[in-house]
C-alpha cells in the first residue's frame, strides 16, 4: 500500500486523502444514527463491513428506523447500488487475474475509487489510486462507524445534533452535479411528487421504490436527426 501511495502524484494523493476524512465523518454519523435508532452494536458494524455502501446503508437504517419492511429496504438498496455494474466493466481491467484480488477490488469499488482511478491517464497509477483511495475509504468509514456506534449508544436524540440530516445531504450532494438539464430534472421532480403522494398511505420503504416510475413517467425527447435541425 505504501509502494502504490508513493506511486500517486501529490494533488491525487491529496484529493484521495481528504475523501478517507470525508468517509471517517459520514461513518461516524451512520453508526451513531443506526445505534440512537434503536438497532444493536454490532449490526452496523457488520453492515459496514459487509456492504460497504454508504448510500444504500444509511437508506437501510432510515427505513427501518421508520417502520419499513426490510425487503423494501434491500430492494431500495439494490436499486442505488446498480450504477455498480457499468462501473466494473469500467474498471475491471485494474483488479488484475486473481480470483482473490478481483473479489477484493469489487467489494471496495465505490464511486470515489473509481472516480480517482479512471481520472488517472497512466495505468499504474489508475491502479494505485483506485486500490489506496478504496482501501482507505474502507478503513475510515469503518473506524467512523465503530466510534459513531459507540457514542451512539449516549445520544437520546439523534435528530438534535443534526445527524438525521445527514442521509438526504449526502444523496443530494451525488445527485445534484448530474441534474444537468430539464430531461434530467423532470423525472426527478415527478418522482419526489410520487413518493411525497403516497408516503402517507404506504408502508416506509414502499414510496422510495415508487418513485422510480418518474423515470419512465415522463418521456425523453427524441434527439433532432439532421433533416429536422434547421439550417
Amino acid at each position: 500500500m505504501r509502494s502504490m501511495w508513493r506511486t500517486l502524484d501529490r494533488e491525487s494523493r491529496r484529493g484521495i486523502a481528504a475523501i478517507i476524512a470525508a468517509s471517517f465523518v459520514s461513518g461516524l454519523s451512520f453508526g451513531a444514527i443506526a445505534v440512537a435508532s434503536g438497532m444493536a452494536l454490532w449490526v452496523p458494524l457488520v453492515m459496514s463491513a459487509l456492504v460497504f455502501a454508504g448510500g444504500s446503508q444509511f437508506l437501510a437504517v432510515g427505513l427501518v428506523a421508520a417502520g419499513g419492511n426490510p425487503v423494501a429496504a434491500v430492494a431500495a438498496g439494490l436499486v442505488l447500488n446498480a450504477r455498480h455494474l457499468p462501473f466494473g466493466l469500467a474498471v475491471g481491467h485494474l483488479l488484475g487475474d486473481r480470483l482473490a484480488a478481483r473479489l477484493l477490488g469489487s467489494h471496495l469499488m465505490v464511486d470515489e475509487s473509481v472516480a480517482f482511478a479512471l481520472a488517472q491517464r497512466d495505468p499504474d497509477r489508475a491502479r494505485a489510486a483506485f486500490w489506496a483511495c478504496g482501501a482507505g475509504l474502507f478503513a475510515g468509514w469503518n473506524l467512523g462507524g465503530l466510534l459513531g456506534a459507540l457514542a451512539g449508544q449516549l445520544i437520546a436524540d439523534p435528530g438534535a445534533l443534526g445527524l438525521d440530516a445527514v442521509f438526504p445531504a449526502l444523496l443530494l450532494a451525488l445527485v445534484i452535479p448530474a441534474m444537468t438539464g430539464p430531461d434530467k430534472w423532470r423525472p426527478a421532480l415527478v418522482g419526489a411528487v410520487i413518493a411525497l403522494a403516497t408516503t402517507p398511505l404506504l408502508p416506509a420503504g414502499v414510496p422510495v421504490l415508487l418513485a422510480l416510475l418518474g423515470l419512465v413517467a415522463v418521456p425523453r425527447r427524441r434527439p433532432a436527426t439532421p433533416d429536422e435541425v434547421p439550417a
